[in-house]
C-alpha cells in the first residue's frame, strides 16, 4: 500500500464549527504540533496534546504498525479470507464494524464509504493521497454496539482464520495479530464514543 494512516478522535462540535472547505486542512494541521510543540512519544495508545488550540482532537498510535496502512488493508484482506466461515452473528457484526472503516465490503463492485456524507466538500485538500476515514458520533455509537457484538463471539474465530487467512511474513500474521489490531480500533471507537465525539483517519 505504501501509505500512512493518523487516527483521531476529534470533538465533532468543533469540527462542524470549522467552514466545510477548511476542515480537512485544519485537521491536518492540527493532528501533529508545529515546530515549538513536543507531544509525548508513545509506542501504543493514546497521545493527548497539551496546547489548547489542539485539545479538541487525541491521537492514537496502534501497536506495532509504525503508523502504516499496510496492517488495516491486511486486516481487511484476512476478513475477506475467513468471513464465509464464521457463524452469522459474528459476520454481521464484523461487516458492519470493518466497513465502517476499513473494509470495502461484501461487495466487489461497490467500495464501502468510509465518510460521514457532506463533512467534505472535496479530498482535494489532502497533503497525501490514500484512505480516508471520517465518521461522526452517530456512528461512532452505532461502531460501539458491533463491537460489543464482535467481542463477545470474535474467540470462535480462531480456528477457522489460523486455516484459512493466516499469513506469515504479512503485516498481520495471525489470529492474535488480527484481534490486536481490531482491539486498536475499538479502543479509538470507545474512547470517541464516551466524550460523544467522532474519529478520522487521515493518510498522514
Amino acid at each position: 500500500m505504501g501509505t500512512d494512516i493518523t487516527v483521531l478522535a476529534v470533538d465533532w462540535a468543533h469540527l462542524m464549527g470549522i467552514p466545510p472547505d477548511d476542515r480537512l486542512t485544519v485537521l491536518q494541521q492540527s493532528a501533529y504540533p508545529d515546530d515549538d510543540g513536543d507531544d509525548p512519544v508513545v509506542d501504543a495508545g493514546w497521545v493527548w496534546p497539551a496546547e489548547r488550540d489542539r485539545s479538541w482532537l487525541g491521537r492514537y498510535e496502534f501497536a506495532g504498525t509504525l503508523g502504516s496502512y499496510e496492517p488495516h488493508f491486511w486486516a481487511a484482506e484476512a476478513w475477506e479470507d475467513v468471513r464465509a466461515v464464521a457463524d452469522p452473528v459474528l459476520r454481521a457484526a464484523l461487516d458492519a464494524f470493518l466497513s465502517t472503516l476499513i473494509w470495502p465490503g461484501p461487495d466487489p463492485e461497490t467500495d464501502a464509504e468510509h465518510v460521514d456524507p457532506g463533512l467534505f466538500p472535496s479530498p482535494a485538500p489532502l497533503w497525501r493521497s490514500g484512505p480516508l476515514i471520517a465518521r461522526g458520533p452517530d456512528a461512532v455509537a452505532r461502531l460501539s454496539r458491533c463491537w460489543q457484538e464482535t467481542a463477545a463471539a470474535l474467540p470462535r474465530l480462531r480456528e477457522p482464520y489460523e486455516r484459512l487467512a493466516a499469513g506469515p511474513g504479512r503485516w498481520i500474521e495471525d489470529f492474535d495479530e488480527f484481534t490486536r489490531l481490531l482491539s486498536g480500533w475499538a479502543e479509538v471507537v470507545l474512547e470517541a464514543e464516551r466524550r460523544r465525539w467522532g474519529l478520522v483517519g487521515l493518510p498522514l
